[in-house]
């Protein structure tokens, strides 16, 4: 299962907040809460955590499983699972950006696969330092029999979901605070779409 944090305070002010570790907005920790509901009415209760090290994963792993009733399952953190650094921009509004840079090149910073924002990572950077946490840790409790959830960041996981299903990063939108799993073959490939644990919809 996945979840991206729950809405930060950058988020509400639209600003790039990469690695800087700034914590959940007062919607951000009732979006937590309602992922933790979402997670018990599932029946599918994890049996072990991921988080990068930056407190808006932290807090939103903390209060979904405390509302799950799974609050005392090992946890896992990496700076392999922070979000996406975004170097010279971090801290500054987008629309500040947008009006400096122009639109073409906002968004080729914003979706680009492989282009850098100045002193940041790419999407391809930031696969670049997933998949050897994925393979070392996460796939590692998957193999052992282990549910688990991953509590990231909206680039990380829209890197990681780009690597499962095949599909464009630009294509991909991953909403705060709403967890969604995949059921995986035992070479860890999905079996089917994303299922978002909220509604029980599954992408095609």
């Amino acid at each position: 299962m996945l979840l991206r944090h729950g809405e930060s305070v950058w988020n509400a002010d639209d600003r790039f907040a990469g690695w800087t570790d700034v914590p959940l907005s007062e919607v951000g920790r009732k979006e937590a809460a309602g992922a933790g509901v979402s997670l018990a009415r599932s029946g599918c209760l994890p049996d072990v955590v991921h988080t990068s090290l930056l407190r808006r994963a932290i807090s939103t792993a903390a209060i979904a499983l405390d509302v799950a009733g799974r609050h005392w399952i090992p946890v896992r953190r990496s700076r392999r699972l922070n979000e996406r650094h975004y170097g010279a921009l971090e801290g500054r509004s987008r629309e500040e950006v947008r009006a400096q840079y122009g639109d073409e090149q906002f968004m080729t910073w914003r979706r680009s696969y492989s282009v850098a924002p100045p002193a940041g990572e790419s999407l391809e950077d930031v696969l670049a330092r997933l998949l050897p946490y994925w393979e070392a840790a996460v796939a590692a409790d998957l193999r052992a029999g282990r549910t688990v959830l991953v509590v990231s960041h909206g680039n990380v996981l829209r890197t990681l979901i780009s690597h499962f299903e095949g599909l464009p990063p630009r294509s991909i939108t991953v909403p705060t605070g709403e967890p969604f799993g995949y059921e995986l073959t035992e070479e860890l490939q999905p079996a089917g779409g994303r299922r978002f644990l909220s509604t029980d919809r599954r992408t095609q």
